[in-house]
């Protein structure tokens, strides 16, 4: 018994033994994990750190010079965001950056309006203007995909409200969904203006047959469908017509269910007007010269074109699903075979709802402007780079491409701009018409500024002009376009537009009038005739 108790108790110590020798190396395994963990955290976080660190400045960059021009002799035009947001006359800038598929940074400049002391924010509210019609497009797709809607159905098949009248453009050809969302349907009156806060607003049956209180011509087809792609406004505001009636809701909860709820897009809404909640987060329109649009803001019943209020930051998680949709990586409204047919180009550039640009691969986006607010947004599906902006001003795009421009270039874009044509407007603010002119010459006669674009850029300086309270210098170069241009229907049409808002209705007919001889299917001079006979 004494051998057997003694056998079991060396038995016992060499356990013991063991187990305290598994025991210290559990320990020491565990303070070594420990330490390799707090290492790692400390280099996570020292690398989290670093990107900070070179994400603010980039931004510092960007707003350090949101401008720089060269002037040949003269040597460049620099100028800080705040003194661009201040020489065009821009109460507020909001703008979200993407890169790779994520929202890298978002942040507002400015106040709300002119003279306020309220900032703006990332969640501070904006018109997106016709960057509306891609996120409606989306509700509407997400329709066909559900079986509610067919893309090349005939839509008076549908329609209940109302139906696309007929006429010898529809005989063989039909309005369909697809020619809606492409700009394709023939259908005619561009965009819209919006209804003052105090006046009557329209039904969409009203808007559509140009009746009173609808400030706009009727919404008609005057070109086979399927023949031409000419933008129309009209023809997506039957594409909302259409969503309602085969749905039977409101379009504002319509799209909320369909698209902004699940993509996240929590500050924005198709409501129009804004209940007063959210009317509180509202940046405030503002005109050219600086003054503010009357009552805030501008309604819009035709929601599906101009009606939607949002944020850069919602814009940027728009773009963002409908990118990785494509890949199939994110598909929580639309499938990726139909997210490939919404940003493949029907005719020329227009897709489903997006402008695709053949010239930069995988990129897609939309710009819009509504009374006093104006906006952009684009995205490329390849690289995973974008941005989204809003600005509280009908001077917006005017400011937000030099933004771009700076955006692109901080982050890499390899993007292709057309042209010059920002930079003559910006020089004209700041030196003078007659230096943007001599600009302009300078640049033709280098080469730099093609033929091709040299009408677009005139154009686009006269707009800058005539917009900003320099009429006369808008007028002086819209006649130099008309020069250099006799053949185009679109300056004489920029010219009518410009004598009109001096004053001069029968050199604008006149302007008009010839625009209309060069191209007789330009509706614009046709409704531009019709309202100066009316009030001569």
């Amino acid at each position: 018994m004494r051998n057997s108790f003694g056998f079991l108790r060396r038995q016992w110590i060499r356990i013991t033994a063991a187990l305290l020798v598994v025991g210290m190396a559990f320990a020491w395994l565990s303070m070594e994990l420990r330490s390799q963990g707090h290492t790692a955290e400390t280099r996570s976080g020292e690398k989290a750190v670093a990107q900070a660190t070179a994400q603010e400045e980039r931004i510092r960059k960007i707003e350090a010079t949101a401008v720089d021009i060269p002037m040949g002799d003269k040597g460049p035009l620099r100028l800080n965001l705040a003194q661009l947001m201040e020489l065009y006359k821009v109460p507020a800038l909001s703008i979200a950056v993407i890169e790779d598929f994520k929202i890298a940074w978002a942040k507002g400049y400015g106040a709300i309006g002119m003279g306020s002391s309220a900032p703006v924010t990332t969640k501070t509210l904006f018109q997106a203007g016709s960057i509306s019609k891609p996120v409606a497009a989306t509700g509407a797709l997400y329709l066909v995909e559900h079986g509610k809607l067919a893309l090349d159905e005939d839509v008076n098949v549908k329609l209940k409200t109302w139906k696309v009248p007929e006429n010898e453009f529809t005989k063989e050809q039909k309005v369909t969904l697809r020619r809606l969302m492409s700009h394709t349907s023939g259908l005619t009156v561009h965009g819209f203006p919006g209804y003052d806060v105090d006046e009557k607003i329209p039904t969409l049956v009203q808007i559509f047959n140009g009746t009173q209180p609808a400030n706009t011509a009727p919404i008609r087809v005057d070109v086979v469908p399927g023949t031409l792609e000419r933008y129309s406004g009209g023809g997506v505001t039957i594409e909302q017509q259409l969503m309602m009636d085969v749905t039977g809701k409101a379009f504002p909860e319509l799209l909320r269910e369909t698209v902004l709820d699940k993509i996240g897009m929590t500050d924005s809404s198709y409501e129009q007007p804004l209940p007063s909640a959210r009317a509180a987060m509202t940046a405030i329109g503002t005109y050219s010269d600086g003054k503010p649009v009357h009552g805030k803001w501008h309604v819009y019943p035709e929601m599906a074109a101009a009606g939607l209020w949002t944020t850069p930051t919602d814009l940027a998680k728009f773009a963002i699903e409908i990118a990785n949709s494509r890949h199939g990586k994110s598909n929580r409204v639309l499938t990726q075979k139909m997210t490939e047919e919404m940003l493949t180009p029907v005719m020329d550039g227009a897709g489903l709802g997006f402008f695709v640009e053949k010239e930069n691969p995988g990129q897609f986006g939309h710009n819009g402007a509504d009374e006093g607010f104006q906006a952009l947004l684009t995205m490329n599906s390849e690289t995973g780079k974008g941005v989204a902006m809003m600005i509280n001003s009908d001077n917006g795009i005017g400011m937000a491409n030099f933004v771009l421009r700076r955006v692109a270039q901080e982050y890499a874009w390899n993007y292709k701009f057309e042209g010059d044509i920002p930079t003559l407007g910006i020089i004209a603010r700041v030196h003078g018409a007659q230096a943007a002119l001599d600009r302009y010459a300078e640049l033709r006669k280098t080469g730099e500024l093609q033929a091709e674009r040299a009408e677009a850029s005139l154009n686009q300086l006269g707009y800058s002009l005539l917009y900003s309270g320099h009429e006369k210098d808008a007028i002086t170069v819209f006649q130099r376009n008309v020069q250099e241009n006799p053949k185009s229907s679109n300056v004489y049409d920029s010219m009518g537009e410009a004598y009109a808002k001096i004053g001069e209705k029968d050199l604008a007919i006149a302007s008009y009038e010839k625009s209309l001889q060069l191209d007789p299917k330009n509706q614009n001079a046709v409704e531009r005739l019709k309202k100066l006979r009316e009030t001569k």
